[in-house]
């Protein structure tokens, strides 16, 4: 019963995100609440709410990695193309024919 609410939660979620334009919804928006949701589902029907907490923070402390590298490398990256690095690049890799 619970897995049916938190499965019926998650395809109303994908379909939020897959129709953004025609529901005028944000993509972040809906996924923040879909996923707000099935974890509140999750933590009221479970019997051990600490170990839920615990289950929470394993799965949110992956997802910080994942952004902390992803702001390291953008920022990588906008310092070396606001010092026209690429375009160094991009000059040596010229062809003469196809």
């Amino acid at each position: 019963m619970i897995t049916t609410l938190i499965i019926t939660i998650f395809v109303a979620g994908y379909f939020a995100i897959a129709f953004e334009h025609s529901l005028k919804l944000n993509k972040a928006a809906s996924a923040l609440i879909t996923g707000v949701l099935c974890w509140t589902v999750y933590i009221l029907q479970s019997e051990s709410s600490h170990q839920v907490g615990e289950e929470l923070l394993h799965h949110l402390g992956d997802i910080a990695s994942i952004l902390f590298f992803l702001l390291g490398a953008m920022t990588i990256v906008e310092l070396i193309d606001s010092h026209n690095g690429f375009d160094i690049i991009t000059q040596k890799i010229t062809t003469t024919s196809k």
